[in-house]
C-alpha cells in the first residue's frame, strides 16, 4: 500500500510538472501535446485498494494541478481544447464521486414552485441528469436538485442564466448569477438565491466549469 500511494503521488508530481512546463513555455507546446501523456493514472483496482484518506490526499493534489481561469485564458484554443481534455480524463479517475443528500428546508408543502426543468447533456462528453426547481417561501427562494447527476469535473459551480439554453459559455452573457461551488455531483441539494435576484429573468440553470469555461449540463426553466 505504502509503495502504491508512493507511485501514485510521484505521478501526480510529474503531473503538475508537465502541466506548469506545458504552460510556461507555449513555443514548445504543439510538440509537447504529440506525445504520449506521461502520467499514469491509477488504475481502478487500485483506487478500490486506497482509503478514504488517501483517495482524499490523491483528489486535493490533482485539483492543485488543474490551471486556473487566468492561466487558461493566456491559451490559444487549440491548446485550451488539449489541456481540457487532458484534465477531464484525470478527473474522470481521480476525482471522488461526491453524493449529496439535502432534505428540502422545511415541509415541502408550504413552498410554492416558481420554475423547473430537468437537467441535459451540454456535449458527448459533459452529461447531466436530473430536476432542478425553484421555489419560493415569503421573501426566501431556493433552488433543489433532486435525481441529479453530472459529469465530475474541478471547480464546478452552479449558474442561473438569463439565455434558455446557453451550451457555451459566450451564451451566458455578462449577467449570469453565481450561487457558488456545486456540492456535490450526484444527489439531492439545495442552493440559496439572494433576495435581490429577479427571479422571473433567469431562464436557466448550468453547471459550469470556472477553470475551462465549460457548460457540462444545462436546465431550461419554465
Amino acid at each position: 500500500m505504502i509503495r502504491r500511494k508512493t507511485f501514485l503521488i510521484a505521478g501526480l508530481i510529474l503531473f503538475i510538472g508537465v502541466i506548469g512546463w506545458w504552460l510556461a513555455a507555449p513555443l514548445f507546446f504543439d510538440n509537447a501535446v504529440n506525445e504520449a501523456f506521461p502520467f499514469e493514472m491509477p488504475s481502478e483496482a487500485e483506487m478500490a485498494a486506497m482509503s478514504d484518506a488517501e483517495l482524499q490526499e490523491l483528489e486535493a493534489e490533482f485539483e492543485a494541478a488543474v490551471p486556473d481561469a487566468t492561466t487558461v485564458d493566456q491559451l490559444s484554443p487549440e491548446d485550451e481544447g488539449k489541456v481540457e481534455q487532458m484534465v477531464q480524463e484525470a478527473a474522470a479517475t481521480v476525482m471522488i464521486e461526491t453524493n449529496v443528500e439535502e432534505p428540502m428546508p422545511g415541509a415541502i408543502a408550504e413552498w410554492t414552485i416558481i420554475a423547473q426543468g430537468r437537467f441535459v447533456d451540454a456535449d458527448n462528453f459533459h452529461m447531466g441528469s436530473g430536476n432542478a426547481t425553484i421555489y419560493q417561501l415569503g421573501n426566501e427562494s431556493v433552488l433543489r436538485f433532486e435525481n441529479f447527476n453530472v459529469t465530475n469535473g474541478p471547480e464546478l459551480h452552479v449558474i442561473l442564466s438569463k439565455h434558455p439554453s446557453p451550451y457555451q459559455s459566450s451564451q451566458l452573457g455578462d449577467d449570469y448569477v453565481d450561487l457558488g461551488k456545486l456540492k456535490g455531483n450526484l444527489g439531492d441539494q439545495n442552493y440559496d438565491i439572494p433576495i435581490e435576484i429577479a427571479l422571473s429573468e433567469f431562464q436557466s440553470v448550468v453547471i459550469y466549469c470556472v477553470p475551462f469555461h465549460a457548460v457540462f449540463s444545462i436546465a431550461t426553466l419554465k
